[in-house]
């Protein structure tokens, strides 16, 4: 029976349709953290000091905004590239794909939080708790799949190793992140700069899937 009509007509291609439509919401709703500010001067001088004070203000919410806008641009790119090899679906990796949803949906708040209090330990703690969890979601739906058998096509094992590899590297240097927030926000901050710097580069740059038959 065909991944198509493998779970009652839920098939990959409806998946993929409703994990396109989240990461396109939540990407969407990201630019909504941003306000621009509405002041009211005196004199045209004065106006023009507060809009500037008020602009640069808001330079936190607009790196955390593009902060997790790159970063959730890259994990697309992984999730398009993963389900060009999953060959099948059950009902359990339809789920699995849902809880890995229901973190990136989260994404949002977690990213406006950060950007309102940026050196705050608590917000730096709950943005990098939730790219782990959302990066723990999907080795969960990878190890499932892999172990089914829904996943690894023919010859094509080392590449879906690579893809495995670089969601747990992402585990790991997020979750460190967390734990040095407790020494230096700032540290972990800088870290979250310099982790998607290297993770956009390697998503342009890096390895693409073999073109179906």
């Amino acid at each position: 029976m065909s991944s198509e009509a493998s779970v009652l007509g839920l098939g990959k291609g409806r998946l993929e349709a409703l994990s396109d439509g989240i990461f396109a919401t939540v990407m969407t709703v990201l630019v909504l953290s941003l306000s621009a500010p509405i002041i009211t001067g005196e004199t045209s001088s004065q106006l023009t000091a507060d809009v500037t004070s008020d602009v640069l203000a808001l330079a936190p919410n607009v790196l955390s905004y593009v902060l997790s806008f790159l970063l959730l641009a890259v994990m697309w790119v992984s999730h398009h590239n993963i389900f060009h090899y999953v060959k099948r679906i059950d009902r359990p990796l339809i789920w699995l794909n849902i809880l890995f949803l229901l973190a990136v949906g989260f994404v949002p708040f977690s990213t406006a939080l950060l950007g309102r209090y940026p050196l705050l330990q608590l917000p730096v703690i709950i943005y990098g708790a939730n790219i782990v969890g959302i990066a723990i979601a999907m080795q969960g739906f990878l190890a499932y799949a892999s172990r089914k058998g829904h996943l690894i096509a023919d010859g094509e094992a080392g590449t879906v190793q690579k893809i495995v590899g670089r969601w747990k590297v992402g585990t790991l240097v997020y979750a460190s992140a967390i734990l040095l927030s407790f020494v230096n926000t700032e540290v972990s901050l800088a870290i979250y700069v310099i982790v998607l710097v290297f993770l956009v580069l390697q998503s342009a740059l890096g390895f693409r899937p073999a073109k179906a038959d």
